[in-house]
């Protein structure tokens, strides 16, 4: 089924962490993908211009592999998304979603570590209402190696998914994708290695009986 997909990815390589192997998936089937990426390095907020030239060149390769049909930058402070005021943040976005109006929606969980991706969360939350953006449809929060599984062991906190995608024909090229971020992906057991992101999807895809998966929350879909 053809769709039209936003990813809301609070810094360059959630989105592939998170659902890449679905966005792989979703381009294959002829479905329009778009990037919107919340943050950015920057030498004003404390980067070395080596590193900021290194991740602009990471993100350009990464959307050339995936093949978006849109790359939307905010450019908040990275690890300063807090910081900002919440009507920017949520202006931000509405106007990224209503030039795209998606039909499926991923946000990051709302409880991960990361103060960023919860300020991101509880802005492109204020976004969803039906009656601003009834061209939503479907509205799924990811799960970000790294971030999710380190919110703190509470029930309110917990990610407890019941959306599945089979990313089993995507999942060789989804690590290939997250190579590319060589800043960001390290060797076992640091929790965004390929060894990791391979045990995530064998795990949810053997939860939901295919050889791999990516799993999710839905918070919202109408049939």
């Amino acid at each position: 089924m053809k769709r039209k997909v936003l990813v809301v990815a609070v810094h360059p390589d959630d989105e592939t962490l998170g659902c890449g192997g679905s966005i792989l998936r979703f381009k294959k089937e002829k479905s329009k993908v778009y990037w919107l990426i919340a943050t950015e390095m920057r030498g004003k907020h404390g980067c070395l211009v080596s590193s900021c030239r290194q991740r602009e060149s990471e993100i350009e390769n990464v959307a050339k592999m995936y093949g978006f049909d849109g790359v939307f930058r905010l450019g908040f402070p990275t690890t300063g998304v807090e910081a900002v005021p919440k009507n920017k943040l949520v202006t931000s976005m509405r106007n990224i979603f209503d030039r795209v109006r998606p039909d499926t929606l991923f946000l990051p969980y709302r409880s991960d570590i990361h103060s960023d991706h919860r300020a991101i969360f509880d802005a492109a939350s204020s976004c969803t209402k039906w009656f601003r953006s009834s061209y939503l449809k479907r509205i799924l929060m990811m799960e970000t190696l790294s971030e999710t599984e380190f919110a703190p062991s509470l029930p309110e906190t917990a990610f407890a998914p019941n959306y599945y995608i089979d990313i089993t024909d995507f999942l060789k090229k989804k690590t290939e994708i997250m190579k590319l971020y060589k800043s960001e992906a390290k060797k076992h057991p640091f929790p965004r290695s390929l060894r990791n992101i391979r045990a995530l999807a064998t795990f949810r895809g053997a939860t939901a009986g295919c050889m791999f998966a990516e799993s999710f929350i839905l918070l919202k879909e109408i049939v």
